[in-house]
């Protein structure tokens, strides 16, 4: 089996972490999952872009954690002519 580098181990730790906080919280589970698939396809020499999202999903975490959390916010960019 294949090591992995010691960003890898962060990434998958984070993502576990996600996963046990989301397990309390309904509805949280498939937008956690869609979120690290789709930047699952980020290039490994793209460390600089890993490492920020690694922080970002850190303070979500925290976020997650927290018992007054009840549902995810989301900011959609609306098109002009949707305004």
């Amino acid at each position: 089996m294949a090591r992995h580098s010691k960003l890898q181990q962060q990434v998958l730790s984070l993502y576990r972490n996600f996963l046990r906080a989301a397990k309390d919280k309904p509805g949280f589970l498939p937008r956690i999952r869609a979120e690290f698939r789709k930047h699952a396809q980020i290039p490994r020499a793209n460390v600089m872009h890993i490492e920020y999202l690694l922080r970002r999903g850190q303070r979500q975490l925290e976020q997650l954690q927290d018992v007054h959390t009840k549902q995810l916010g989301v900011f959609v960019k609306m098109k002009p002519e949707e305004l």
